[in-house]
């Protein structure tokens, strides 16, 4: 009877335990800052989040935004991330969740909003702000309603009749994007779609009204006992976001096939050839360190390089070392941009190898037109005339590449001094010149006139 007394009060000593321990168990929230253009730099600092969320067993990721959106294809590789993630993901929209932004933040399972702040406007545009052409908004539309979609439907029960309704609508996350898209008593035709704090809860685009990260957590999230961990960037995470920016790596390419271009236009070694092996260091290093860009690749790059110079200035004409150096240094420059490992493209993300060769076809073409301006303005004004020789060297100022003594011989008859075959020397007015017969072999003895003088040469007849 007392072992099942003890039985019991252990059993009923663990339940509690068990019970009241889970309720001291600090819950892990891993904290991301978004607060700057959508580009590189954040997508660098959401992958690297991650990674760490993970390995301290985050409970939940918290993303505290504040943006006016960026580029679309890092906004879509950080919304096919949260998407993906095993970790829950929420967003705290710290006043602006615009255009890029909207797209990362409808991604997430709930939004959270401060009083005032607004989410929308998910147009594509370009960098001046005019709206792009059809087939990228026809991309910006899909995208959002996929996303909007892959948080499913609410089930509704009212008595016998079950029916099912979005999370969040489709539809409103294209109107976001499509100013054409009508939605009764939302939207109107000829408007792009942004909602406040208050209509993003009223249309299901917001589970709620905070005014801090700590408002989120322990009023909605019901986090009372909670760890933040916030994510800090180190400087060289801002460097090397900086240079792996589609807009940078177009850039450095430019300047290594413009450095290079420029450095076989000059003799000896200058500072075209500095500026290319600058770009080129900076353009690698970055995608090496970060475990993009293997020894081959930047092998094949280095390969090409060879082969063109082979080309330019071994091989006559241009044939397949010309055309083969150019594709090994294409095919480096992009190859060193994507996650493969060796001859395995399985881990590369769907449009990075587009995107990667979109932005080394982008150099190049800068390149080409840098070198048309360039060669069209050095030698004229401004600090391109530094780079250019501009004495001309004519015959009024005394520069003469020949002598023109022979000249005065034109007309006068001397004879051979030895065989022209047709090549070789006359003697006139008793001084002997190298000369050149026009009408076959002469020989020595024979009389010659002097009928032209060019190049610094006789060219003589014979005389009968």
């Amino acid at each position: 009877m007392k072992i099942y007394n003890i039985l019991i009060f252990v059993i009923i000593t663990n339940c509690f335990s068990s019970v009241f321990g889970a309720e001291n168990v600090k819950k892990i929230v891993f904290s991301i800052d978004l607060k700057k253009e959508i580009g590189s730099t954040t997508w660098l600092y959401i992958q690297k989040g991650f990674t760490e969320a993970n390995e301290k067993k985050a409970d939940a990721v918290l993303i505290h935004m504040n943006t006016y959106g960026g580029e679309v294809l890092y906004a879509d590789s950080i919304r096919t991330k949260i998407i993906n993630s095993k970790i829950p993901v929420y967003v705290f929209v710290d006043n602006n969740a615009a255009s890029a932004g909207a797209l990362i933040a409808i991604a997430c399972d709930k939004i959270f909003m401060r009083k005032g702040g607004s989410i929308g406007a998910a147009t594509v545009v370009n960098e001046t702000g005019a709206q792009m052409p059809d087939k990228y908004q026809s991309y910006m539309r899909a995208t959002m309603r996929s996303t909007a979609e892959s948080h499913g439907k609410d089930t509704i029960i009212n008595g016998n009749d079950t029916t099912y309704k979005w999370k969040r609508d489709p539809l409103i996350a294209e109107a976001m994007v499509d100013d054409r898209t009508v939605i009764p008593n939302i939207i109107d035709s000829g408007k792009t779609l942004t909602f406040t704090a208050l209509e993003a809860v009223k249309y299901g685009y917001c589970e709620g009204i905070a005014e801090s990260v700590d408002d989120v957590l322990t009023k909605h999230l019901q986090l009372d006992n909670y760890e933040l961990v916030s994510f800090e960037p180190s400087a060289w995470d801002n460097i090397k976001g900086f240079l792996m920016s589609s807009i940078i790596q177009s850039l450095l390419i430019m300047l290594i096939i413009g450095g290079i271009y420029f450095e076989l236009q000059t003799p000896g070694i200058g500072f075209p050839l500095g500026v290319a092996i600058t770009a080129a260091i900076l353009y690698f290093a970055p995608l090496y360190i970060d475990g993009l860009a293997s020894n081959w690749e930047i092998l094949i790059f280095i390969i090409g390089l060879v082969l063109l110079g082979l080309e330019i200035f071994v091989i006559p004409g241009f044939g397949i070392a010309g055309v083969s150096g150019i594709s090994l240094i294409v095919a480096g420059l992009t190859l060193s941009m994507l996650n493969n490992v060796d001859f395995d493209f399985r881990p590369v993300e769907t449009g990075s190898l587009g995107k990667a060769l979109l932005t080394v076809i982008g150099g190049i073409a800068l390149s080409f037109a840098l070198i048309i301006y360039l060669s069209s303005k050095i030698g004229t004004k401004g600090m391109f005339s530094k780079f250019a020789l501009k004495t001309s060297m004519d015959n009024t100022s005394g520069y003469i590449g020949v002598s023109m003594d022979e000249l005065k011989l034109v007309g006068k008859i001397g004879f051979a001094s030895t065989v022209l075959r047709p090549s070789g020397k006359v003697s006139v007015d008793g001084v002997v010149y190298d000369a050149i017969s026009e009408e076959g072999f002469i020989e020595k003895g024979m009389k010659v006139m002097v009928i032209r003088y060019e190049a610094g040469q006789i060219h003589v007849n014979k005389v009968d």
